[in-house]
């Protein structure tokens, strides 16, 4: 099966927003051996969609679009999808008393014109959004004699990923009968993908299994799919290249599956009984932020402080001023200190910290932009490193930082930091 790609919107083609979904999309379903073939961009209006999606057509048997499913009067997709496959427009009950039950979960009534999002192409196959109010669908186009399909999902990645997942890779996957498919995704910290690629040469042969990459900042996956007749014993033979992979990758392998280092270090802690504290300065909170946004994270987790100034670090932490004046904030000294004073104030096992230099100022000839000190500290002991990242954005040092502070937790847990 051949695929194109379609994402509609003027933010997308003014250079607003870049569409992170077709990527992500071809990625899931090259698994199942469907082959991109080309990819568009197109601005909302109604003649230009039409065109691309008939130029579309033309090479591929399934259209994926993503954008335009919106309430507003420029969100024409459906409309356009409708035109082109000539069917009318039908409303789909379901839906729409799903999106007013949205709205009145939240103490408001639905606006009228979202009533637009539960009118689909007659004959198309809904696909339900539970993350938002545009649900998808899918609908069969003759091109040519022949039927083709288009596949509309809307723009939010987080709510388009749930719904390939959920509806279309299941799609593909029934129509290409006597053939199963297994894939197997693994969640990677440390390596950059190229070193990946090196550390995996010659331990899968392409007539054992497909291999793919996937970069999603600050993560790296590594995904395996392996294809066969229903009796194949599938399972069997991505254990065994799930062990080769392990071999190959070590520790740097934190998951088996599409998985972040916060759910598997709560994990760790939780099984282990253990509390966490954390102490930080360069990175604001963000550490925080994805622990939190693991459920149940209350078990483990008591308490957060984004300690930014020396003054916070001395009367919160309890950072000694000397430290401070002879090795300065950022410093491993310092880091060890802060993961102390947290663990301390809450009474934790274990305390993690970071502080560092994230600029675009502040750096020095001894401590450019880029330094940054991770520290760990529990009953009996503190550990604290330096690393220079390089001066290559705010944002970037930050989300890698904490990337880096969860992995050391996580290394730690595993009695393998060093």
């Amino acid at each position: 099966m051949k695929a194109a790609f379609l994402a509609i919107g003027d933010e997308i083609v003014g250079g607003l927003t870049t569409d992170t979904n077709s990527g992500f999309i071809a990625g899931e379903l090259k698994a199942l051996g469907v082959e991109a073939v080309c990819g568009f961009s197109v601005r909302d209006e109604e003649d230009e969609i039409i065109r691309a999606f008939g130029q579309a057509l033309r090479q591929a048997e399934l259209v994926i679009s993503t954008g335009g499913l919106g309430p507003t009067a420029d969100d024409l997709t459906t409309a356009c999808v409708a035109k082109l496959a000539g069917r009318e427009m039908v409303l789909h009950e379901p839906s729409l008393q799903f999106m007013i039950e949205r709205f009145r979960g939240r103490g408001m009534e639905m606006p009228p014109n979202n009533r637009k999002q539960a009118l689909f192409p007659e004959g198309a196959k809904v696909i339900p959004n539970p993350n938002g109010t545009a649900p998808g669908f899918i609908c069969p186009i003759t091109v040519d004699g022949q039927t083709r399909h288009v596949a509309c999902f809307p723009g939010v990645p987080r709510e388009t990923r749930h719904m390939v997942a959920a509806t279309l890779v299941p799609w593909v996957a029934a129509r290409q009968p006597g053939r199963r498919f297994l894939s197997r995704t693994f969640s990677t910290v440390g390596l950059a993908e190229s070193r990946i690629d090196e550390l995996l040469e010659g331990a899968i042969g392409p007539d054992e299994a497909r291999v793919a990459f996937r970069a999603s900042f600050p993560r790296m996956y590594v995904r395996l799919t392996v294809d066969g007749t229903p009796d194949d014993d599938l399972e069997g033979r991505m254990d065994g290249l799930e062990a080769r992979v392990r071999e190959r990758l070590g520790d740097a392998v934190y998951a088996a599956g599409d998985e972040g280092l916060e759910e598997t270090v709560g994990r760790m802690l939780r099984e282990r009984g253990l509390t966490l504290a954390l102490a930080e300065s360069c990175t604001g909170g963000r550490i925080g932020d994805r622990i939190t946004d693991v459920p149940g994270s209350s078990a483990y987790f008591l308490l957060g402080t984004a300690t930014y100034s020396n003054t916070a670090k001395t009367s919160v932490l309890g950072v000694s001023e000397q430290t401070l004046a002879a090795h300065g904030a950022v410093s491993t000294q310092t880091a060890e200190e802060m993961a102390a004073g947290a663990r301390r104030l809450a009474g934790a096992d274990v305390g993690l910290s970071t502080t560092g230099v994230a600029g675009p100022g502040g750096g020095t000839p001894d401590k450019p932009v880029g330094t940054v000190c991770i520290g760990l500290a529990w009953e009996g002991g503190t550990w604290a490193r330096r690393f220079d990242l390089g001066d290559r954005g705010r944002d970037w040092i930050k989300a890698t930082t904490a990337q880096m502070a969860l992995d050391s937790l996580r290394r730690w847990l595993l009695s393998a930091l060093v």
